[in-house]
């Protein structure tokens, strides 16, 4: 090989890694603003993320071109813009597409209601649903949200972040709800939840049903749910095959959204 053929080799991988990186850094920025839904300005940004603040304009400008990033005003702060509104409504309708064969076959393994539903805004978001096959059944209807802290799918959620968004989360829902119970013993049952990978509800959420749910991320980074919804009539009759049937998903679930 000759010395043109290396330098050019070596010109190109040097303009992967830095595309690479440029790549990495307006991920972050994009998940910094995700978190902050009324925006921040340049420097903000920039302490978040651990950049230059000329790095991170310039990336914003391009993320703007883009229309991925807009101001919130004249002040100058950003937030994220309707662009990633549109891929995340596409990222859903694909979650709930590609769940379909799965939930069918839950549906089918355990005779019982299939759900899936999202974690958004402080509430599960119900997206696709396969009834089951029992004349009793658990049923719900999609674009139903349901709370966090009393259902299987929203402790199944819960038990995927970290302590701090968790314990946010269950102090806005409990305060919002006027629940007596105190964060700390809400968190004690999502520890469990951690442990054991199932999350039940055991007619807290609505008398006569409980539910048994698992959680999991999606390509965007989303908190999706699993749950089975069960009559509490024949609830122990139907725990063991549920929880293999859901243990068994899990690994089908991961590969899905690799």
């Amino acid at each position: 090989m000759s010395k043109v053929d290396s330098a050019a080799e070596a010109s190109e991988g040097d303009a992967s890694r830095s595309g690479i990186q440029v790549i990495a850094r307006a991920a972050a920025i994009l998940r910094a603003l995700k978190d902050k839904p009324t925006g921040m300005s340049l420097g903000q940004i920039a302490e978040q993320v651990g950049l230059a603040r000329s790095t991170v304009q310039r990336i914003v400008a391009a993320l703007q071109t883009e229309r991925l990033v807009i101001a919130t005003g004249p002040t100058g702060g950003l937030r994220l813009g309707p662009e990633l509104q549109a891929l995340a409504g596409a990222a859903r309708y694909n979650i709930v597409e590609s769940c379909r064969l799965l939930l069918s076959e839950l549906s089918q393994r355990t005779g019982e209601t299939a759900d899936l539903s999202v974690l958004r805004a402080g509430g599960m978001i119900f997206l696709d649903q396969v009834p089951g096959t029992h004349r009793l059944r658990a049923v719900s209807s999609v674009g139903e949200v349901f709370p966090l802290t009393t259902t299987a799918n929203g402790r199944a959620c819960l038990a995927m972040l970290d302590n701090d968004k968790a314990e946010k989360l269950i102090r806005q829902e409990l305060s919002r709800r006027q629940r007596s119970e105190s964060v700390a013993d809400v968190m004690a049952t999502i520890e469990q939840v951690r442990q054991s990978g199932l999350a039940y509800d055991l007619g807290e959420h609505t008398e006569g049903i409980c539910a048994i749910g698992i959680a999991f991320r999606d390509w965007v980074g989303d908190i999706h749910a699993v749950s089975v919804p069960v009559p509490a009539a024949r609830f122990e009759a139907q725990k063991q095959p549920v929880e293999a049937a859901l243990r068994g998903l899990k690994p089908e679930l991961a590969r899905l959204v690799e």
